[in-house]
């Protein structure tokens, strides 16, 4: 296997910057440029030099040993001063050893996953983390890092071997009479996964909702404050506003976080009949994203009624406080009345979506375990009808442990690969 190489630090101008070496010749590579290499896991500070002598720069050393760093293999770290200048220097020397090449963008995790080291819902995970932008992405994406999903699919593997062991021994001794009936313990087994991963399939909307984000849509009629109250909310003239109803005439998207969860906030077109074609295209998109989004802020004049009628934690309010003087019932995107009380309601409300919310954050996750619980449901179904179907039961149970294998990414999992990977940077 070659040794790769990269820049494991942003790229640009900072303090410090670290440049990673993993491989089989990740030590003797290192040793080329700085001399003699400290103890593994111990800092200590080197001269860096080109094979002509020349010195590159100080820098500070860390060497991991086989089966104790993050990829499983040799890996030495540098961590050099954050010039640019520096960190191509010592770039362009490491290419010139010989052995070395480049690394691919996420070939360090890569690596991490083939040698054991994580599976493949902990590389998911450590994706997203990078990604995180929000701290109940962050807190979501640590855990499935840490190996939350992968522990709860081991435990899951565990009870099914033992039900899959159970039934074995009734085929084997299928000519002799086995002194205990197995069939409870296997049912118990096999319910007793299925509700823990149901509850899992269950609360996936939710996950996903905290790793992609919520939409919320403020709708309402034309020049009713819902541009206004957009800006207000987030902090920025991000839409035009107007006297003119029907300024609005496309669907205009703030990403921001409300209550640590991402949230597209959505400014719609006024809804009303128009004869204007543009207009009414407009209104027409409204709606379609209104309908499709996780929330929806009726902003209405007062005593009037929303265009269509509400879901039940969606929020109806009255807008424009500032002209009718009402300081509790209404918010006013223009005095900023209402409009903290107004976020920390849709931030309530986002948030009780999320209380169910599993471990399970990708489609790919969702579809093996759905897979899984088929199997399940057919094997219990199988061994509640006899002795004479437990062969039946047996090859259920053997495919469900294949779709779980599929969830940590056991088997089967090399078209998934190159998009996982995909989202990583050449140093990860």
């Amino acid at each position: 296997m070659s040794t790769i190489f990269a820049q494991a630090s942003a790229a640009g101008k900072a303090g410090v910057a670290v440049v990673r070496i993993s491989g089989p010749k990740a030590f003797s590579a290192a040793s080329q440029l700085c001399g003699s290499l400290p103890a593994p896991r111990e800092a200590a500070l080197r001269r860096l030099r080109s094979a002509a002598g020349e010195v590159l720069d100080e820098a500070l050393v860390l060497c991991f040993s086989e089966k104790a760093s993050f990829t499983g293999e040799e890996t030495v770290e540098f961590q050099t001063h954050g010039s640019v200048a520096v960190v191509n220097a010592l770039l362009a020397e490491l290419g010139t050893v010989d052995g070395l090449r480049l690394a691919e963008p996420g070939e360090f995790t890569r690596r991490a996953l083939a040698n054991g080291r994580l599976d493949l819902a902990q590389v998911e995970g450590l994706a997203d983390l990078i990604a995180s932008e929000t701290e109940a992405q962050r807190q979501q994406a640590l855990r499935l890092f840490s190996g939350g999903l992968g522990d709860l699919a081991a435990h899951w593997r565990e009870r099914l071997i033992r039900a899959s062991a159970l039934l074995t021994v009734t085929i084997d001794f299928a000519d002799e009479e086995v002194p205990v009936d197995v069939s409870p313990e296997v049912l118990e087994l096999i319910a007793e996964v299925q509700t823990a991963m149901q509850a899992q399939v269950d609360g996936f909307g939710a996950a996903e909702r905290i790793r992609t984000g919520y939409e919320v849509a403020i709708i309402g009629p034309p020049n009713v404050g819902k541009s206004t109250l957009l800006n207000a909310v987030a902090g920025r003239d991000a839409a035009i506003t107007s006297e003119i109803a029907g300024t609005t005439r496309d669907v205009i998207e703030v990403r921001m976080e409300l209550a640590g969860l991402p949230v597209t906030l959505l400014d719609t077109a006024g809804l009303r009949e128009t004869d204007d074609t543009i207009e009414k295209i407009g209104v027409a998109r409204a709606l379609e994203r209104a309908k499709a989004a996780d929330l929806r802020v009726f902003l209405i004049e007062s005593n009037s009624k929303p265009e269509f009628d509400p879901a039940p934690d969606d929020i109806v309010i009255a807008s424009k406080a500032d002209l009718s003087g009402d300081k509790f019932g209404a918010v006013s995107g223009k005095t900023g009345a209402g409009v903290a009380q107004l976020v920390e309601q849709i931030g309530a409300k986002l948030s009780s979506k999320t209380a169910k919310a599993g471990l399970a954050t990708r489609a790919r996750h969702k579809e093996a375990m759905e897979r899984c619980l088929v199997s399940l449901a057919e094997a219990s179904n199988r061994v509640a009808l006899g002795p004479e179907f437990t062969d039946i039961a047996s090859e259920e149970l053997r495919i469900s442990l294949e779709a779980l294998n599929m969830l940590i990414g056991r088997v089967d999992i090399e078209n998934v690969l190159d998009e996982v990977f995909s989202s990583f940077c050449l140093g990860k």
